[in-house]
């Protein structure tokens, strides 16, 4: 179930695949609905539940207070809640969530490490705390490997910050005239709109969730890969055999995150300009270890994993 239309955002289609895939698996049928606002979130959530659902998976932190009230009153329904947990739940409820912080530490760190300006930049869709499990890592990240970079931060904020290419470029546009010659997009459907930005002024980019590399051939260097139906299908397989979690944790350890440039065998074709760095590669793989044996420690901006 996704909070908004799944349109062109690519966490939210993959959470379809993801719902479809495990229940398949299962032979059970799937039904995904799009919500439009809170009002149509809860009419949604309630709709499952009527419809028979056993297993009802939400996306994103936009149904954290509906989920909280439905399942409370129908305790033979379980609810997995994906990005996001929610304090004080019933037993009924399961979450998983991503240490995001850990790849876009990362993505950071490649980003300092090709800066020609010494500068570099993020822009993400709203200025919360889950968010910035994106902006704080990049910056950890691009400090790690050069503590005199300068790293700045934009957000696309207004009515609608995941899917507003518009704002997005414009913040993309902002961080180019100030100097970033890198900048992580992290911007949901908005990030059509800082690769238009990066093309017209001859920066470099960085995508997220899926490869969106071809979005903007010789533009985009690499990409933090969220994978959402992954995870997804693990959750429910072990909420169904009864293994599941109250929290399940999912991070570059455990096949949750990964970036492009932890690739041992880069693919024959790629449009993606990691693959021209293999020293940056192999520092990536490197820290990527470091990271995982808990040799660098990475602050949850959430205080949550």
């Amino acid at each position: 179930m996704s909070p908004d239309p799944l349109g062109i955002n690519p966490f939210l289609i993959m959470g379809q695949t993801g719902i479809e895939r495990v229940a398949a698996k299962h032979g059970a049928e799937a039904q995904v609905l799009e919500s439009e606002d809170p009002t149509t979130r809860e009419e949604n959530v309630r709709a499952a539940v009527d419809e028979g659902a056993s297993i009802v998976v939400v996306l994103g932190f936009e149904f954290n207070d509906i989920v909280l009230d439905v399942a409370s009153q129908n305790p033979q329904v379980d609810f997995l809640v994906v990005d996001q947990c929610i304090d004080g739940a019933p037993d009924n409820v399961f979450c998983a969530v991503f240490r995001e912080f850990e790849a876009s530490f990362l993505i950071g760190a490649i980003a300092a490490s090709l800066s020609k300006t010494g500068h570099v930049g993020v822009v993400g869709t709203a200025d919360i705390p889950f968010l910035h499990r994106y902006t704080d890592g990049y910056e950890a990240g691009a400090r790690h490997v050069r503590p005199d970079i300068e790293v700045s931060i934009r957000w696309v904020g207004g009515e609608n910050p995941f899917a507003d290419p518009v704002r997005a470029k414009e913040q993309a546009l902002d961080l180019v005239a100030k100097g970033a010659d890198y900048i992580f997009a992290s911007a949901a459907a908005g990030n059509l709109g800082i690769f238009e930005a990066a093309r017209e002024r001859d920066v470099r980019a960085f995508g997220l969730d899926v490869d969106q590399c071809p979005a903007a051939p010789g533009f985009i260097v690499d990409n933090l890969f969220k994978r959402v139906d992954r995870v997804i299908e693990e959750a429910v397989d072990a909420i169904a055999e009864g293994r599941g979690e109250p929290m399940m944790v999912f991070g570059l350890g455990s096949g949750g995150l990964d970036v492009g440039a932890l690739a041992e065998n880069p693919p024959a074709a790629t449009e993606c300009l990691i693959f021209e760095h293999p020293e940056v590669m192999r520092l990536m793989r490197d820290l990527a270890q470091q990271i995982v044996a808990g040799e660098i420690g990475i602050e949850d901006p959430m205080g949550l994993v």
